[in-house]
């Protein structure tokens, strides 16, 4: 072949061919299978294919490599190292679109197949997927000025769907964004009157309704929990929690957000028009794959407009084994024990997001068989689940969590799940339920499973009726496990680590593991999350301390007399096992 620079001046477009012949000069594959792609015949839709997109539908085996087989990455790393353009996988999370799109306009890049990808301080990235093709670079030389422009290459697959994406997104903002006027009704704290302003973007506007759509389904693909949507003076961001982490994923202007915003609430149902008050509305989403999401959305007044969030409730999420969950065999060996009593209260304690209700969906969706009445009061439904009844709680007609267990005690239900005990009545109620005979279930937003028996006391209930109907605790959070693929052996740093198990003897590990990062963890290190727990069955002599109204202090060390492991040792258990890391326990255990 010739040197590299030579190559760099042919102009030519690479087809099928020329990849063939190339692909077996370097030994990748067979005359046999080359002339199998070149003598089969392509469909209609496949004509447009770029020709490395058809040779990688074929799956053959990599020659060089026996065990692997040509995917289309492999085959563009390939392309990548013989036109010694450097590969690039776009992070849609780090894109900033709008200033990408004003590199070159769309139909310059469908015509040339290439997309801006990053601007960086001395380069803008452009990506191509014909590494051999520069005539376009004489036209955009000028227009990126003082920047140099780098090629790189990117995967044909993702140059096709970001060139429409991007430019969607960007498009559809712009128009929308015909006035920078400020929203009228918006602004509550700076009210400014701007006079003949009729171009505020409405939310049936069909830019609107792609923004929302396009928003939505990055986020399912990005496996987000919550989408967080801020106003702010003069633009609106749009952000995601992956992970537990926030990623700002877009900033857009200021009266798109609030149509995007109130395009929103027409789908779920809220009331549009009222802008002081915070709302809560559910949507049901159907993804193009056929998988039903639930959103849940709650409003909040600020000084710029209305934030909005919504949480996404994936059903695979919600319902979940217990080995998914994080429980070990002991934990859940106790935790099927005590939830086989026919009567009593259990606990699931954490703060918002630390997965008490999926906690509680499983283990409700294993009691409720056939023979058994499972009823649930929440605020709002969680998610629908065909094997329980669930009712909701409605403020506008008076029908708290109290009324509902009153209700539901008419029932002759078995087992009780109350969504939250927040106040003296509710809680009052479900201890009722216990003495009668159900079982209940029930969340409580404290820091540790001892400290949520004190705050039952603090809400009003007469201490020996809590030693009479508690069963069990489980305090809970939430941790971000270690990417498989990329996490490394590092050495623990032993301060930390004290910090972290001091009074309690747990052997410090030789090694554990950091986070580095990796394209399948979107190079954060952290791949899925998983359950630390505090599980703590009431025996009689705790009972006996509560009932002779001991303080916290006294709880604890009853707890740990019997050996009841507090969170931040249950996190430091699961750095040994190499599943997190210690920053990662630190961030979210409680340390007293």
């Amino acid at each position: 072949m010739f040197g590299g620079h030579k190559v760099m001046t042919l102009n030519f477009e690479i087809d099928t061919s020329w990849c063939l012949e190339q692909l077996q000069k370097d030994g990748r594959i067979t005359e046999k299978n080359k002339m199998l792609i070149q003598t089969t015949h392509r469909q209609r839709d496949q004509l447009k294919w770029h020709p490395l997109q058809w040779i990688a539908n074929f799956n053959l085996a990599d020659v060089s490599h026996p065990q692997s087989t040509l995917t289309l990455n492999r085959l563009c790393q390939w392309l990548s190292e013989r036109s010694e353009l450097p590969f690039y996988i776009i992070d849609p999370l780090k894109a900033d679109v709008q200033a990408l799109t004003h590199v070159m306009s769309q139909e310059f890049a469908m015509r040339n197949k290439i997309l801006a990808v990053e601007i960086q301080n001395e380069h803008v990235l452009i990506a191509t997927d014909q590494p051999f093709k520069s005539e376009w670079m004489v036209n955009l030389e000028r227009t990126v000025l003082p920047r140099k422009i780098q090629r790189v290459l990117l995967n044909p697959e993702q140059l096709q769907r970001y060139l429409v994406e991007y430019y969607q997104v960007s498009r559809a903002v712009n128009s929308s964004q015909k006035s920078s006027a400020y929203d009228r009704e918006n602004k509550g704290v700076e009210a400014l009157l701007q006079l003949g302003d009729s171009q505020n973007p409405d939310a049936n506007d069909q830019h609107i309704v792609k923004l929302v759509d396009w928003v939505l389904q990055f986020a399912f693909e990005q496996g987000a929990s919550d989408i967080h949507l801020e106003p702010r003076k003069d633009t609106g961001k749009v952000r995601f929690r992956i992970d537990g982490v926030l990623h700002t994923i877009y900033n857009m202007p200021a009266n798109t957000l609030t149509a995007v915003i109130s395009r929103i609430k027409i789908l779920g149902r809220m009331n549009v028009a009222e802008k002081r008050k915070p709302q809560d509305g559910r949507l049901k989403t159907r993804t193009p794959k056929g998988q039903e999401t639930e959103l849940r959305l709650s409003t909040l007044p600020t000084a710029f407009g209305e934030k909005l969030v919504m949480r996404i409730f994936d059903p695979d999420v919600l319902v979940r084994s217990f080995q998914q969950l994080g429980f070990e065999e002991r934990l859940q060996e106790s935790w099927n024990q005590l939830t086989s009593h026919s009567h009593g209260i259990i606990l699931v304690t954490g703060p918002t997001g630390s997965g008490k209700t999926t906690t509680l969906y499983s283990s409700l969706k294993q009691l409720a068989t056939e023979q058994v009445n499972v009823c649930t009061i929440e605020d709002p439904i969680e998610m629908l689940e065909p094997s329980f009844n669930q009712m909701q709680v409605n403020n506008g007609i008076d029908l708290g969590f109290a009324d509902g267990v009153r209700a539901l005690m008419r029932q002759d239900p078995d087992i009780i799940m109350v969504g939250e005990i927040r106040d003296q009545d509710t809680a009052n109620m479900a201890i009722q339920a216990a003495l009668t005979g159900h079982l209940v279930l029930s969340t409580l937003h404290t820091n540790d499973a001892p400290s949520s028996l004190t705050r039952l006391h603090d809400l009003g209930v007469q201490p020996f009726l809590t030693a009479a109907t508690i069963l069990g605790v489980l305090a809970q959070r939430l941790v971000r496990q270690l990417c498989p693929h990329c996490k490394q052996e590092t050495f623990i740093n032993d301060q930390e680590w004290k910090h972290l198990t001091f009074d309690y003897n747990v052997k410090t590990p030789d090694f554990v593991f950091k986070a580095v990062g990796c394209e399948a963890c979107r190079h954060t290190g952290y791949k899925g999350r998983v359950g630390i727990y505090e599980f703590m069955p009431l025996s009689l002599e705790t009972k006996q301390i509560i009932g002779a109204n001991g303080n916290l202090t006294q709880l604890k060390q009853q707890a740990r007399k019997e050996g009841i492991e507090p969170l931040r040792i249950a996190g430091a258990r699961k750095v040994v096992a190499g599943i997190t890391t210690l920053e990662e326990v630190l961030r979210v255990v409680p340390l007293n």
